[in-house]
């Protein structure tokens, strides 16, 4: 992969965290009256977000690019939008929502893992980014089961 292909790619998973960042405040903030806990899980995920953005920000700017202006203005305008539509749609619908978002970019990152040298420091940072959005589809698979055994599905 040649550096520009690289930077393209960086800067795609920037844009997606940016968007992640407000995706999850937004969500957090509409429900706060319905379920404090799942809005203090998505504000610390929307924190844990806004680590990779600025992380993957640092490598775009260690590679001699800086990250897209695009990313910086519509990708929050477009997380802050949906999270607030998707926050209205109920706490299951938006935790699959949440979900699906969350599946892209592990899949993604998957295969861009796969196209780098394993001895790069990128490498290690994108795993990190991998686990994290795993570990967010396994919070949010849990507490979907628990409110819909609370329905009594």
């Amino acid at each position: 992969m040649n550096n520009n292909e690289l930077i393209q790619k960086l800067n795609w998973f920037y844009s997606l965290e940016l968007n992640q960042v407000d995706l999850y405040m937004a969500q957090s903030k509409q429900i706060k009256s319905k379920d404090f806990y799942i809005s203090k899980v998505l504000e610390r995920a929307s924190y844990i977000e806004q680590q990779h953005v600025n992380n993957i920000a640092d490598k775009i700017k260690s590679l001699g690019k800086t990250p897209t202006s695009l990313g910086d203005v519509i990708a929050p305008i477009l997380g802050k939008m949906s999270g607030n539509v998707v926050a209205r749609t109920g706490l299951i619908t938006m935790l699959k929502i949440n979900i699906m978002l969350e599946k892209k970019a592990m899949d993604d990152y998957k295969n861009l893992i796969m196209k780098i040298e394993k001895e790069d420091d990128l490498f290690t940072l994108l795993w990190s980014n991998l686990i994290d959005e795993d570990l967010h589809t396994s919070w949010f698979s849990s507490k979907i089961q628990e409110l819909e055994k609370g329905l009594g599905k």
